[in-house]
């Protein structure tokens, strides 16, 4: 059984002992329930992790000891940018999440024409608060040391003009679209997936994206919802140019 994995904000303590922030701390003591002497993983979401022990539980305060570097093999070859149009509150969290555990390198919320979840800048930036302790908990849960970016959300069209100059492969999944992954070249290290709303993508919005060189492309013969739209082209390009081979 692998040791339980913290998250702690860099830079990692280069001393002899170190204390978990109060809210892993109280993850560490009051959920999973962690006595001295037990074995842990801190990391600081930019690839660097230290193995330690749990050296003193102190109320509040979880002291480790014992610190020494670890290795990180994690991250796919393959750097993935979700583009996910903006859903309801429960969805998107589940997108966050699997496309955290699914080695995604960042995820760009859009609002796109036919979005049901509509954000005002206050919520906005409460909602990539939220979302940015959701891929800290699925990174810590799935074993990734580098923690995917989560970038404020942007108007799909004001998006797309920023992605023209975007390196890599860029792709839009259409229940109509006219190719397949398979039959793509091999991304030079970097693909751009955007993935639509419940409703689809406005006409206009799909030769928005083509024109700023998104190549349409289908997942076989079904529609599929927004969330498994995102989580199945993930995986299909993991599968064929990523780490899942």
């Amino acid at each position: 059984m692998s040791a339980p994995r913290f998250y702690c904000p860099p830079p990692l303590p280069a001393g002899a002992t170190c204390e978990l922030p109060p809210a892993a701390a109280h993850h560490a003591s009051r959920v999973l329930r962690l006595r001295t002497g037990d074995a842990v993983q801190i990391f600081d979401g930019l690839g660097h992790a230290l193995d330690a022990k749990i050296y003193a539980i102190k109320g509040k305060h979880v002291v480790l000891h014992e610190l020494q570097t670890c290795m990180d093999g994690s991250e796919s070859p393959l750097r993935i940018v979700l583009a996910q149009a903006l859903s309801g509150s429960e969805k998107m969290d589940w997108v966050m999440q699997k496309a955290t555990e699914l080695g995604v390198a960042e995820i760009q919320p859009v609002q796109t024409q036919r979005s049901v979840a509509r954000l005002s800048e206050s919520r906005a930036e409460k909602r990539s608060a939220h979302w940015h302790g959701i891929v800290i908990a699925a990174s810590e849960q799935c074993g990734r040391n580098v923690l995917p970016q989560v970038h404020a959300p942007l108007e799909l069209g004001a998006w797309l003009e920023q992605a023209r100059e975007r390196p890599g492969s860029k792709f839009i999944l259409l229940p109509d679209g006219a190719a397949t992954l398979q039959r793509q070249p091999r991304p030079p290290e970097c693909a751009t997936l955007l993935i639509g709303p419940e409703g689809g993508f406005g006409e206009s919005e799909m030769q928005h994206a083509q024109q700023m060189g998104f190549v349409p492309i289908r997942l076989g013969a079904r529609t599929l919802r927004t969330e498994t739209a995102a989580l199945a082209g993930i995986a299909v390009l993991q599968t064929l140019w990523g780490d899942f081979n």
